[in-house]
């Protein structure tokens, strides 16, 4: 009894992937959890990337910018980066919350005020207005840590590329459905005025969307509610104790267990900033802080008017294009990312898919460089989009690698929850000081392109 008992014991307090460990049979994944919490993952990006492709638009129509295009952008980036700053204040205390009370109840709470945001978005008719419901959403959200938490405890080392595979896989789906509502939706009463005749379409025309995704977060809320089981040791034994057979020694034995993990999740933050925690957080804060930039400006570029530098696309087809980025990325790492993993290691794969994402910036001035050239956006661009699609998909691997190396670098399982929620604290800082820089940037060029055209014009 003592024997199994500190085995079990030394497994909740022993690295996640011990170095050096010969390859075994791979552990069958637990479809079932695992699909649960992949919902979760769906309908966040779902939300978010819904808005994408009619912010500027929505911008330009409420005055925020006083009628000057240019500053759209730098307004867009505001708006966007204030939910990371937010979310950079809070995701910690609830990755460490999490460690305390289970990761399933603070994952209600993060779909509860992603929720309540998007309806107060679908609604703001003031910059202040869409400032309040990014910063409440960012607040309330700390679920990208937690679930990650999850996946590192419904894992192990031999299934764990598996699982971390599916997390950006499930991103580029939601990031696929969630630009198409957006687009689509946008708008009803001017696409579908037969349906949306009342005037509270043209008052708020930007709320179908959110009330969508609104009602799919929902719908996650509640499967997550009856069907997800919880995976933090201490609460799920805590169940298991009160329908066994009480036997006096074991019990004690659990209660001493429970003690130990216990005592590691109250670990001194102080104590996990060490070289092995640190280095593959900060490798994932720089990998968000580049990935974030390509996110806004590709929008952003594919909106912009062509003589001020962009294509000019119209919100239905902005969110064609990153449905397709989306379901062009989530198909490859679904079928790919597991096999390269294990052909070429994390590290060789991780350095590679880094070093892709300088040639997919330098593809914007590129495009911007051909639609002056030629006048027009022809098959020309398309191309060219077509190779920024081929290398971004290989950028994308970085974060399923990087997510593997923050999981093996817990000391244990119990402080998986914090070491995870150190990670997006880390990546929504370079967030928030990343899109402000950007904002800055697109305000001043801005201000500068309206006289050079106007210059060339005479």
């Amino acid at each position: 009894m003592d024997s199994s008992n500190s085995s079990r014991v030394e497994s909740e307090t022993t690295p996640l992937i011990p170095a050096g460990v010969s390859k075994k049979p791979k552990t069958p994944l637990p479809k079932l959890q695992i699909g649960i919490l992949m919902v979760l993952r769906l309908v966040e990006p779902i939300a978010s990337m819904s808005i994408f492709p009619y912010v500027n638009q929505l911008i330009k129509e409420l005055g925020i910018t006083g009628g000057d295009d240019a500053a759209v952008g730098y307004y867009a980036g505001i708006i966007e980066s204030l939910f990371y700053f937010a979310q950079a204040l809070t995701v910690l205390r609830w990755s460490r919350l999490s460690d305390h009370i289970g990761r399933k109840p603070v994952l209600l709470v993060g779909l509860s005020g992603t929720c309540i945001s998007m309806l107060c978005f679908g609604l703001s008719t003031s910059f202040w207005s869409l400032v309040i419901s990014r910063c409440m959403c960012g607040i309330l959200n700390g679920n990208v840590g937690v679930m990650r938490t999850m996946m590192g405890e419904l894992t192990d080392s031999t299934n764990m590329a598996q699982g971390f595979a599916l997390i950006p896989v499930v991103w580029c789906i939601g990031s696929f459905v969630g630009p198409l509502i957006g687009g689509t939706l946008a708008r009803p009463q001017v696409t579908w005025p037969g349906l949306f005749a009342h005037p509270f379409w043209s008052k708020y025309p930007y709320f179908l969307p959110c009330a969508v995704s609104a009602c799919l977060i929902v719908l996650a809320f509640f499967i997550l509610l009856f069907f997800l089981e919880e995976t933090l040791s201490t609460k799920r034994r805590s169940k298991l104790k009160s329908i066994t057979l009480g036997i006096s020694s074991g019990a004690d034995s659990d209660d001493r267990e429970a003690l130990a993990q216990k005592s590691m999740a109250n670990m001194p933050l102080r104590s996990l900033l060490t070289p092995t925690i640190i280095i593959p957080i900060a490798n994932y804060a720089m990998i968000a802080l580049l990935d974030i930039s390509f996110i806004v400006l590709l929008p952003l570029f594919f909106s912009t008017p062509t003589y001020l530098g962009g294509l000019g696309f119209t919100p239905s087809y902005i969110g064609s294009w990153l449905a397709l980025f989306a379901v062009v990325d989530g198909v490859f790492q679904a079928l790919f990312f597991a096999k390269i993993v294990d052909w070429l290691g994390p590290k060789r794969l991780f350095c590679l898919s880094v070093s892709c994402f300088a040639p997919v910036i330098l593809l914007f001035p590129f495009m911007s460089w051909l639609v002056h050239a030629r006048g027009i956006v022809d098959h020309a661009i398309t191309f060219t989009l077509v190779g920024q699609l081929i290398l971004t998909v290989m950028w994308d691997m970085a974060f399923g690698t990087v997510f593997m190396f923050i999981t093996a670098s817990a000391p244990a399982k119990n402080v998986l929850g914090a070491v995870n929620g150190l990670g997006q604290t880390s990546a929504c800082m370079a967030l928030y000081v990343m899109l402000i820089m950007l904002a800055g940037v697109l305000r001043w060029l801005g201000s500068q392109l309206p006289d050079e055209i106007q210059n060339r014009d005479e």
